[in-house]
């Protein structure tokens, strides 16, 4: 059965156009031209994966997405922006998007973010392949023989098979896997699906600098390449949860390569 997305974008050719290209590519399309048909039928007949454009008349984008999350849904959202700042996409990631495209874009990024957040939402296989969503970010092994970067041709060796913990804790973290909790010492986190799962990443291999395209294949199964921002504004908005006045920092940025989880 085909994965269904909802697509709200109020650009008549935009629409068109990437309703076409996702009918192609083998997904059941529901496009609407504003935000309030999009809530409309997200209520109706809720999609595997919303698409939405933030700049549409009336209720736009973000306001969808606030009122999809304030309502418990927790389906995965991309947005669609025109707007380049980093203020921009971090009022995005706000309201409780999953990832977003900046227009122009091509289809196939579109392509490759859509089924990054279905993978991360799908139901773990019976034969427990990685990728699937839930608990499954990998540890990744820490040889003492090794170099503490990783690079992405060095994974095959050092991924281990999903782990069953229900808890995991570093540098004062403490992450509840089945429940989708996170602590700092005593404060609870509010995180969004995709800074949860970064940062349980980080917290399974704290003290090993993982690099951008590792760190983006666990994440979004893509690396968007050295251009990309991505990363780095998500690290950056996950900064700005934990980090406390008096408190040391938690996640480092080991400059050319990539991130590392450390209490100093």
């Amino acid at each position: 059965m085909p994965q269904t997305v909802l697509l709200a974008e109020d650009d008549r050719a935009i629409r068109h156009a990437l309703e076409r290209a996702l009918t192609l590519e083998g997904y059941q399309v529901t496009a609407v031209a504003d935000g309030v048909e999009a809530l409309a039928q997200a209520h109706r007949t809720p999609p595997d994966v919303l698409l939405l454009d933030v700049m549409m008349p009336g209720i736009d984008g973000l306001q969808v997405c606030r009122v999809l999350r304030a309502e418990g849904d927790r389906t995965p959202i991309l947005m669609l922006t025109a707007l380049v700042e980093t203020a921009d996409r971090i009022a995005g990631l706000d309201a409780g998007a999953d990832d977003y495209v900046v227009k122009p874009f091509d289809v196939e990024e579109v392509f490759a973010r859509l089924r990054a957040l279905l993978r991360r939402t799908s139901p773990v296989p019976a034969n427990g392949v990685p990728g699937a969503s839930g608990t499954s970010a990998d540890v990744l092994r820490d040889d003492p023989q090794s170099h503490s970067a990783f690079s992405t041709s060095s994974l095959s060796s050092s991924l281990s098979s999903p782990s069953s913990d229900k808890q995991i804790t570093a540098a004062g973290l403490r992450m509840d896997l089945q429940a989708r909790r996170v602590w700092r010492d005593e404060r609870e986190l509010e995180l969004t699906r995709t800074e949860f799962e970064l940062l349980e990443l980080l917290v399974r291999n704290a003290g090993i600098v993982l690099d951008h395209s590792t760190i983006y294949d666990r994440i979004w199964g893509y690396d968007f390449g050295p251009g990309s921002k991505n990363l780095a504004v998500y690290v950056g908005y996950l900064r700005r949860k934990l980090d406390e006045p008096g408190a040391p920092q938690l996640i480092h940025t080991v400059r050319g390569v990539g991130y590392v989880l450390r209490e100093d």
